[in-house]
Order: structure tokens, then C-alpha cells, then sequence
């Protein structure tokens, strides 16, 4: 188990406006039913439009470099979207075996023709796969979307169908100032921890793959005055 950024050559806003006022109720019920208005609709209700454009590939890469992966390795997404890893996987390495779960209907619906059929609609924390199947999982996200019960069953599914080799994010704070900013900003974050308090959920479900903390300082969130 390590602490690593994956995703360090994923371009990320240099500076991210918030206040109290960022992101209303009303908002965080649009993005939780994770449907158009979610993916493409508003910037305040969710991604403002969710549209492929090659910025995965360099990512893509990376996973195979970094975890030595093979051509035909079995590699899973947890929380899959519209599935735009996945297309530049397998774009990449064509050899590669390529598997999302997804909770959105919406965003499966509207996936790229050459990945649809590598996705299926589940929960994140009940996997319907075989134990071992996977040389590689990741879940940018979807961990901490959950209630801090089903994390830790989604954590326990990672390590029991997976081979050890895994990347998650997770959102944590240091300060309680910078909670208030990530709680700001967040539509869908439900578990979010200090670091030390993710440290033992780890430890506790003795998941052994990397992990990266979205914290307000990661994500260049600042306060708006």
C-alpha cells in the first residue's frame, strides 16, 4: 500500500473558485441521479459537459508503465462514466481485456459503440466478478461517493477480485478549513476523511494497491471572498 499520483499528468484547473454558495442542494440532487443533466448539462450540476477528447491516453500509458502490465491484461474501471479510459486503453493496446462498472444509466447509454459492450451497469460495492480476475482495477472516485459502510465493502470487493495491483482516489483533509472547501465543492463526495482516518479504513480492509488523496489543496480549490 502506497500513496501515489496516478493522475499527476491529468490536466487540472490552476485555481477553483468556492464558497458556501458553490454548490447548492438542488445541485447535489441533479448530480446524484448521475443522469444528462449531470454529465452534460450545467457546470453547477455536474461535469458541464462530459465529451471525449484523448486527454485519458497519456493516463492510459502511464498504467502500463507503471504496473507493468502486458498487452492482454485484464484490467477493470470502477465508476466508468462514459468510459473514455477504457477507449484509450484499448486503443493503445487492442490486446488488452478491457471491463467498467457503472451506476449511471445515462452515462453507459452514451459510452463510445467500441466500449459499450465492455460495460455493465452494478453496484461499486458488490462486484460480479470472479476472485483474481483482474491484474489491474482503478476507481477514480467512487469510493468516497459512498457511505463510509459500502467504501469499506467496495475496498474489500477491490482486493478480492483483483491481483493486488490497484489505484483508488480518496477524499481527505487535513484541516478543517480545507474540509469546508472540499464540502464546497463536492457533488457527490458522501465519505469524506482526514488522512489518517483513510489510513485505518485501508489498513482495516488491508487493501494493498496505491491510493491518491483529492484533498482542496490537489484540486487548487480556494475560497472565494
Amino acid at each position: 500500500m502506497r500513496e501515489f499520483d496516478l493522475l499527476s499528468d491529468y490536466p487540472v484547473l490552476k485555481k477553483r473558485y468556492v464558497s458556501k454558495s458553490s454548490r447548492t442542494i438542488k445541485n447535489r440532487i441533479i448530480a446524484s441521479l448521475r443522469g444528462k443533466s449531470f454529465y452534460d448539462g450545467k457546470r453547477e450540476d455536474g461535469y458541464g459537459g462530459f465529451k471525449y477528447d484523448g486527454r485519458w491516453k497519456i493516463i492510459a500509458k502511464k498504467i502500463f508503465d507503471t504496473y507493468k502490465l502486458k498487452d492482454n491484461s485484464k484490467i477493470l474501471q470502477i465508476g466508468c462514466d462514459k468510459g473514455f479510459l477504457l477507449k484509450d486503453i484499448k486503443e493503445i493496446y487492442p490486446k488488452s481485456q478491457v471491463r467498467g462498472i457503472e451506476i449511471s444509466d445515462y452515462a453507459i447509454k452514451s459510452s463510445d459503440k467500441k466500449i459499450k459492450n465492455f460495460i455493465i451497469k452494478g453496484p461499486f460495492h458488490n462486484l460480479p466478478f470472479k476472485d483474481n480476475e483482474f491484474d489491474f482495477i482503478i476507481a477514480i472516485g467512487p469510493v468516497y461517493s459512498l457511505n463510509l459502510a459500502d467504501a469499506i465493502k467496495c475496498l474489500n470487493e477491490i482486493r478480492r477480485v483483483g491481483k493486488g495491483k490497484s489505484f483508488i482516489t480518496l477524499g481527505a483533509y487535513e484541516l478543517e478549513k480545507d474540509l469546508r472547501l472540499f464540502r464546497y465543492w463536492t457533488l457527490l463526495g458522501s465519505t469524506i476523511l482526514s488522512k489518517k482516518e483513510w489510513i485505518e479504513v485501508l489498513k482495516y480492509t488491508k487493501y494493498k494497491g496505491d491510493y491518491k488523496f483529492n484533498t482542496a489543496k490537489s484540486l487548487n480549490l480556494i475560497k472565494n471572498r
